[in-house]
């Protein structure tokens, strides 16, 4: 029987062992970058064409290489990182498997000039198909220059499954961001298709995630700091009334290397317990730093997931540290029952010295020595004779006012109230005159006052109250209201706060609200954009300015005409913001924000090829975002309006994302519940 075990060609091996490394173009950009951060520069530019499949480039201004070491550098299991077993668990630098250049050189066409610092002459490698072309000494700049072109040139089927460059964009992004913010000390410069998309410049770590998701994340995060004998926690977490419905800002770093962890993952949920709606997720940028001994990164090839020696520990020191920095910025209550929130000294404040108040004092002050110009003393609660005076004519001229007034009063009322008015003792008080406050009015004011209201009595009496309409209360042996009206039976209700009961003559219809919902703006999107006819906007007073993330910005870029047939009015845009003039007319202002981040939310896998397929992914987006929600409550015409404009749609049995919208019931299937 003859031997069927034989060792594989070399190519064939880096080939296969290449499909583990290199994924796709986001891999080679990982770990061409993550080599650069380990030679210790201090500028990394990295050049792409079409989203890395035509070409991927990354220079730095580090220590470079030999020539022996530039040949090196393609062999399989070649690395400077470790030299035995025992140094995996002391590891400090990124890679150290020495798989990556090997796989790369094995899928596609390599270009290396490297230059050790101050060394006059360097080293140009070309290699194919981990076949070495050329290798000879040249003139380069100091530092390394990685060129990978035509990824998978040999391997047709594995770039067949690529996907659109906007997607393998969008991952190469996430990769450098991964790196770019933990390595704030470094300057990053991204160029895709030679536009410049990212440019970092060397700062604080505050910065850095600034600069690379805008400028208005400043003010969405907080600080968080622990220190600990088993980990040291550093970094920031965003304020609750900024999660996102995407969990694109979730970012995890263990010893500058970035990892992905569900259990740590949940330690930091568990803190914001009580403080976010339903459906969001938080931001947050943890910083961890362990001891190399206590944990494992050397059980995934791409080494994104890390295994702790005491994960209990770490999920507690996280979720109180998470926690603590929530309640000591006043994002959450604090639960300190014994303690008074108005005696804290504000964190402006901490730390400085009190200033000792100055107290001014008028030496010429003498509490006993009387004003010459006060001759009696004030009593408030007395009133002298001119006051008293004063009082009783304004009673009077306002008593006089309401009767003219009143309608109701006879003429001979009014008489002697002008009789009144007129009298000498009257004018004597408008003239200034003084009186004595125990003295009448005026001689026979007793008897007019009693003529007044005799008067009044006597008009009373002849108003007729026959005309007066007196609401009350009839009461009927009826339960139930009698609907006379024959209009009645086409009425619509609804139930539970989601659902419409509109009757038919077979029995009646159960709408959902928020499908039947979808269904209509999904039409009217769909119609404005094939079409190709801008619809009908409301322009805003004030043009309203959004703030997002650079690659959020080229999304938008990519969808904009497609915005502007259903409505949306862009009239700036920038690198971290947009400016918007004007909106479709079911999208009102508050929500412009929220509108656009649920349509990056949904696009943020990556947008599909054709432009009919984006149109579509846009109005379900929109449609599903600006429905009505359950808990909507909705009175008659508008339950009668989207009943209507549900059936005028062109398919109104399904929603946008193939649900039902509405089912029947017949009257016998109604019947047969009360039937014995």
């Amino acid at each position: 029987m003859s031997n069927i075990i034989r060792l594989l060609p070399d190519h064939v091996a880096n080939q296969i062992a290449a499909g583990e490394v290199v994924q796709r173009p986001a891999s080679v950009v990982k770990e061409l970058i993550e080599n650069a951060v380990d030679a210790g520069a201090t500028e990394i530019k990295l050049i792409l064409k079409e989203a890395g499949k035509t070409l991927i480039q990354v220079i730095d201004n580090g220590k470079g290489m030999s020539e022996t070491d530039a040949r090196m550098a393609f062999e399989r299991h070649a690395t400077s990182k470790i030299s035995t077993a025992e140094d995996l668990f002391a590891l400090q630098t990124k890679g150290f498997r020495g798989e990556a250049l090997a796989s790369i050189a094995a899928i596609a066409h390599v270009e290396l000039k490297t230059c050790l610092k101050q060394a006059e002459l360097g080293t140009h490698v070309v290699i194919e198909g981990s076949k070495v072309v050329s290798q000879e000494v040249a003139v380069v700049p100091e530092g390394t220059s990685f060129s990978v072109k035509n990824l998978f040139f040999n391997i047709p089927a594995r770039r067949n499954f690529l996907k659109s460059d906007t997607v393998e964009f969008r991952h190469i992004v996430d990769e450098f961001e991964r790196v770019a913010l933990v390595h704030h000390n470094i300057h990053f410069i991204l160029l895709h298709n030679g536009s410049e998309v990212f440019n970092l410049p060397a700062s604080n770590l505050r910065q850095r995630i600034v600069n690379v998701f805008g400028g208005k994340t400043n003010e969405k995060l907080v600080p968080v700091k622990e220190n600990t004998d088993i980990v040291t926690v550093e970094g920031f977490v965003g304020k609750p009334e900024y999660a996102k419905k995407s969990r694109g800002e979730q970012f995890f770093f263990v010893n500058d290397r970035f990892i992905k962890s569900g259990y740590l993952h949940h330690a930091v949920l568990s803190a914001y317990e009580g403080l976010l709606k339903e459906g969001v997720h938080p931001t947050y940028f943890i910083y961890l730093n362990l001891p190399p001994d206590t944990i494992d990164i050397n059980i995934h090839p791409t080494k994104t997931e890390v295994k702790f020696d005491d994960e209990q520990a770490l999920y507690s020191i996280l979720r109180s540290a998470v926690k603590h920095s929530l309640g000591q910025f006043n994002v959450t209550a604090a639960l300190d029952f014994q303690r008074d929130a108005s005696l804290d000294t504000p964190y402006g404040f901490k730390g400085k010295e009190a200033e000792t108040p100055t107290i001014a004092i008028d030496t010429l002050y003498n509490p006993f020595k009387q004003d010459n110009n006060s001759k009696k003393s004030y009593n408030p609660f007395e009133d002298d004779e001119d006051l008293k005076e004063e009082k009783a004519i304004k009673i009077e001229e306002r008593l006089y006012g309401s009767l003219m007034n009143n309608d109701t009063a006879s003429l001979d009322l009014q008489k002697v109230f002008k009789s009144k008015i007129s009298s000498p003792s009257f004018k004597g008080k408008n003239a200034g005159g003084k009186q004595n406050a125990n003295k009448p009015l005026s001689d026979g004011s007793a008897g007019e006052w009693n003529k007044m209201y005799e008067n009044l009595k006597q008009s009373g009496q002849n108003i007729d109250v026959s005309q007066l309409n007196i609401e009350s209360e009839i009461v009927t042996g009826v339960l139930f209201d009698v609907i006379t009206d024959n209009t009645a039976a086409n009425k619509t209700f609804q139930i539970h706060k989601k659902y419409i009961v509109s009757p038919i003559k077979s029995g009646m219809l159960i709408i959902d609200q928020g499908r039947a919902h979808q269904r209509i703006l999904y039409e009217k999107f769909m119609e404005s954009i094939t079409v190709h006819q801008q619809a009908s906007s409301q322009q805003l007073l004030f043009p309203l300015t959004l703030y997002y993330a650079p690659y959020e910005i080229e999304m938008l870029k990519e969808l904009k005409e497609l915005l502007i047939c259903i409505g949306f009015g862009f009239e700036q845009t920038g690198e971290d913001y947009i400016v918007i003039s004007g909106l479709p007319l079911h999208v009102a202002e508050s929500e412009a924000s929220i509108v656009l981040e649920d349509l990056i939310a949904d696009f943020h896998n990556g947008l599909p090829d054709t432009t009919f397929s984006q149109g579509d992914r846009i109005a379900k987006s929109l449609a599903h975002s600006l429905a009505v929600k359950t808990g909507t409550i909705l009175n008659e015409e508008e339950q009668e309006n989207m009943v209507n404009s549900l059936f005028a749609c062109k398919d109104p049995q399904i929603s946008p994302f193939m649900k039902p919208v509405f089912i029947t019931m017949k009257v016998e299937d109604i019947e047969k519940k009360f039937t014995l």
